[in-house]
């Protein structure tokens, strides 16, 4: 059996030594890129390689073009896996320790996108696995390099044009995950420019997670999601974020609720504003 969406830690800690399954440690902090790295060394589940966001699961930043995570190219991007380890017929799990909203489901798209479909997100995280008293160990792991083909699939994103065309087509919807008070512009603690892009209604990616840090139940998702769509196909629907990370965080969230094909913004908020010619909006959307 495949695990292609989440996996909990009982069905994780059962396979920690089989060595058809890989698991990824991507814990990262956006103002201390190389911080989660020292803790990975100091304590990891144990067989876990780890994913640096900036170096392992994005491209350079082009200053004035691109966004602050850019996407690699297919073939870089399986050329990175393929560094890790990964092989086409493993079950992969990534993991970090922000309810999978940050670098976790980078990599479970990312290998989706190559045509790798078993790949899962740890539910809970680690903060779920250490409250679980679960085994971890230090040290940096590693697995032989392995062949990893890139067979990139259609479809799954949306570029910036597409953004623009979409973002007052009443057909479509537009969604910007980041918290309410960063999409209102009143406060912007990472880019330069606070605010959204206009057209864009707020749908937080916490309002996916329960209290305990894992995602919420199925139905509760779909009931969340159908409120938030309407009549819209999910096929229609754009999310965005600041760099086009935790904004799959909510496509995951889609996929969980049964409303399958919606896309992601990979540039977001700082690809759209580098071009400061466009236009921006502040407090919400009627």
């Amino acid at each position: 059996m495949a695990y292609t969406l989440l996996i909990s830690t009982d069905e994780l800690a059962a396979h920690l030594d089989d060595p058809d399954w890989l698991i990824v440690d991507s814990r990262f902090v956006l103002s201390r890129p190389d911080e989660k790295q020292e803790h990975y060394q100091r304590a990891h589940i144990p067989g876990a390689i780890y994913a640096h966001l900036d170096r392992d699961l994005s491209a350079p930043v082009i200053p004035g073009r691109t966004g602050r995570h850019p996407l690699p190219t297919p073939e870089e991007a399986a050329h990175r896996f393929g560094k890790m380890g990964i092989r086409p017929d493993m079950q992969v799990v990534a993991y970090d320790d922000q309810g999978g909203s940050l670098a976790a489901v980078r990599v479970w798209w990312m290998l989706r996108w190559l045509g790798h479909d078993a790949v899962a997100v740890l539910d809970g995280g680690w903060q779920k696995w250490l409250e679980e008293d679960r085994p971890v160990r230090g040290g940096i792991e590693t697995r032989p390099p392995a062949t990893f083909p890139a067979r990139p699939q259609s479809g799954g994103y949306a570029l910036i044009d597409e953004v623009d065309r979409l973002r007052l087509d009443p057909a479509y919807r537009l969604f910007d995950v980041r918290a309410p008070e960063r999409y209102r512009g009143e406060i912007e603690p990472i880019d330069p420019v606070a605010g959204h892009i206009p057209g864009a209604r707020n749908a937080p990616y916490t309002d996916n997670l329960s209290e305990q840090g894992t995602f919420r139940p199925a139905e509760e998702l779909r009931a969340h999601y159908q409120a938030l769509i309407g009549d819209i196909p999910p096929q229609n629907v754009v999310f965005y974020c600041g760099s086009g990370v935790t904004s799959i965080h909510s496509l995951l969230a889609m996929e969980l609720a049964g409303l399958r094909g919606a896309k992601f913004y990979p540039g977001s908020w700082s690809e759209w504003i580098a071009d400061r010619s466009r236009p921006v909006a502040t407090g919400n959307e009627p």
